[in-house]
């Protein structure tokens, strides 16, 4: 397939700036994975349409406040900088900006001398590698004086930076935020447990890779960039049991089915683990283990709506924006959700 059959027309005031408030007061489009009948909703009913016995697969990663705000100590010229991946002892490829202020050997310091930086190298795709020198704690330092790495498309800044953080977030490492949890709410998730929908946990650390427009035409010939996940133990169980039961294996977000597809399978069995997956769904691909999907809207041409075409098919995915747009949801990170089941 070519990547403008994943294009789409989106008025750009549909484009969500601010998150819900409450969290579960979103819309959710329901749609009949085999027949594409389509249902209006809102998430607080998400118990509406899952069953005793089903499993809800979430990602408890947490994100980074990964941008950074400072100046060249030489120069006073400022520069910016986007944490991407840890790198060995306090030395992190980042994304900097403008790139001229941040060559191997510049000085940077950020938070008024709280941290400091020396690029070290420039390496892949124009990125560089720094290393950081700092007192204390890097990841409380960065609570302090990072900002959330918001995508372009959202121009207003957060109040709280916990509106971009999921509320079941647990281990520090994304880059962005696995959306579709940020419609959960406390009440809703104990709301699910009692209606006997297990809850299980994965943890898959989102990569700006995630948000590369697809640039090849072909997009067989699209390569994924490889973000780091861990199955635990506990949720493999709780996987293979759902199974067994005839549960429905549902992934909350395209970061959780992506990382439930990638583990290991023996017998028909799931496996605990961890490592990297650079694993690109689009249509054609064999589902393996999961059965439901939950997720946002997407950007035209993005990785992210060929896999939710991969899941439900690609007739029925397209029409199924076509309803969210006519319909007047609310599109990317901050916006409503839909479910495929």
């Amino acid at each position: 397939m070519k990547k403008s059959d994943f294009n789409y027309y989106l008025p750009p005031e549909l484009i969500a700036q601010q998150p819900s408030d409450p969290r579960d007061s979103s819309r959710l489009l329901v749609m009949d994975r085999k027949s594409g009948k389509l249902h209006d909703s809102v998430f607080c009913r998400l118990c509406d349409y899952i069953n005793a016995g089903d499993c809800l697969i979430l990602n408890d990663s947490r994100v980074l406040p990964a941008r950074l705000y400072g100046k060249r100590i030489d120069t006073g010229g400022s520069v910016e900088l986007l944490l991407l991946h840890p790198k060995g002892l306090n030395r992190w490829e980042v994304l900097a900006g403008p790139g001229k202020r941040a060559k191997p050997g510049n000085e940077l310091i950020f938070g008024n001398g709280l941290l400091k930086a020396i690029v070290v190298d420039i390496v892949e795709d124009g990125n560089r590698l720094v290393e950081f020198k700092y007192e204390g704690n890097f990841y409380t330092l960065l609570e302090r004086i990072g900002e959330m790495p918001l995508p372009h498309y959202i121009t207003k800044r957060l109040d709280d930076n916990e509106k971009y953080q999921t509320v079941y977030s647990r281990v520090t490492g994304s880059a962005a935020a696995p959306t579709a949890g940020l419609h959960f709410t406390p009440n809703l998730l104990e709301s699910i447990r009692k209606k006997g929908v297990d809850i299980g946990f994965v943890t898959l650390h989102v990569g700006l890779g995630t948000f590369r427009p697809v640039k090849v035409d072909d997009i067989t010939q699209h390569h994924m960039h490889s973000e780091h996940y861990e199955m635990p133990p506990e949720t493999a169980d709780l996987i293979n049991r759902t199974r067994e039961r005839g549960g429905r294996v549902i992934a909350v977000g395209t970061t959780s089915c992506r990382t439930i597809e990638s583990v290991g399978v023996i017998n028909g069995r799931v496996q605990p683990g961890e490592g990297w997956t650079d694993i690109f769904i689009y249509p054609g691909y064999s589902f393996k283990l999961v059965n439901g999907l939950l997720t946002n809207f997407h950007l035209p041409e993005s990785t992210l709506i060929m896999l939710v075409s991969a899941f439900a098919g690609y007739e029925k995915t397209m029409t199924a924006y076509a309803h969210a747009v006519s319909n007047r949801y609310r599109f990317f990170s901050f916006g409503d959700a839909m479910l495929i089941i």
